[in-house]
C-alpha cells in the first residue's frame, strides 16, 4: 500500500461539500486549471459518492479522496465509488480495516497524543490533525509530533486553515499538505465561480511556493 504522502505531492488540498453532482466536474477542472491534481470530497452532503463517480470518470489525472467518513456505510460507499484515499474527522479501526483490505490509504483524524499512538498502532503513518486551530494551531501540532519523530509520521492539518496562515503549517517539517475549504468554498461551487476557484488555487500554490514547496 502507498503511503498517502507518495500520493498527495502538492501542498495544499481542497475540501470540498459538493450539494449538487453537476457540478463536480467543472469543479474538478477548475482545480486543474490552478494546479492541483489532487481533491477532497467530503460525505457531508447527499452528493458526495456521485460527484466522485464523476470525478473519477470524466477528469483523468485528478485524484480523488473520499473525506468525513465517519460510518462503515459512508467508508463501504467511497470504497466503491473507487476513490484513491479516505480520510475522517477521527480514528476509528473499523474504517481502517476498510481501507486497508482493499489496499487504499487512509489518514484518520487525531487531536491528542494518544490518538497519533493509537494511529501508529492501526498502522496510519499519515495522519490528519483536526480541527487544527481551535486544538492549539501550530504549537500544538509541534508538541504533538516531537515524542514521535522516529515513527517518520506525516500531518494534514484542517480546520480553520486558510491562506493567511497555510505557510506557518507547511514550515513545520512533519506536515505534507495542508486542506481547507478556501481553496473553493461551498458558496462558490453552488454559483459556479470557476474561474475565481482556479485563481484561488494559483493564489496558494504561489504562497507555498515562498517555503520551496
Amino acid at each position: 500500500m502507498k503511503r498517502l504522502d507518495e500520493i498527495l505531492t502538492q501542498p495544499v488540498m481542497p475540501v470540498l461539500a459538493i450539494e449538487d453532482p453537476e457540478r463536480a466536474i467543472p469543479l474538478a477542472r477548475a482545480l486543474i486549471e490552478g494546479g492541483l491534481n489532487t481533491l477532497e470530497v467530503t460525505f457531508r452532503t447527499q452528493a458526495a459518492a456521485e460527484s466522485i463517480r464523476r470525478i473519477r470518470q470524466e477528469v483523468p489525472g485528478m485524484h480523488v479522496g473520499a473525506g468525513t467518513l465517519v460510518t462503515r456505510e459512508q467508508a463501504l460507499a467511497a470504497l466503491d465509488c473507487g476513490v484513491e484515499f479516505g480520510l475522517a474527522p477521527g480514528l476509528d479501526p473499523d474504517i481502517i480495516g476498510l481501507f486497508e483490505k482493499r489496499d487504499v490509504p487512509f489518514m484518520p483524524g487525531v487531536m491528542t497524543p494518544s490518538d497519533i499512538q493509537r494511529g501508529i498502532a492501526l498502522g496510519c503513518f499519515c495522519q490528519k490533525f483536526f480541527p487544527a486551530e481551535t486544538s492549539g494551531g501550530v504549537a500544538q501540532l509541534k508538541a504533538m509530533a516531537a515524542p514521535f519523530k522516529s515513527f517518520n509520521l506525516k500531518f494534514c492539518p484542517t480546520g480553520g486553515v486558510t491562506l493567511a496562515n497555510m505557510n506557518t503549517y507547511l514550515a513545520v517539517p512533519e506536515v505534507f499538505v495542508v486542506g481547507g475549504s478556501w481553496l473553493a468554498t461551498p458558496q462558490q461551487i453552488a454559483a459556479g465561480e470557476w474561474g475565481r476557484i482556479a485563481e484561488q488555487v494559483r493564489a496558494s500554490l504561489n504562497k507555498a511556493a515562498e517555503l520551496g514547496h
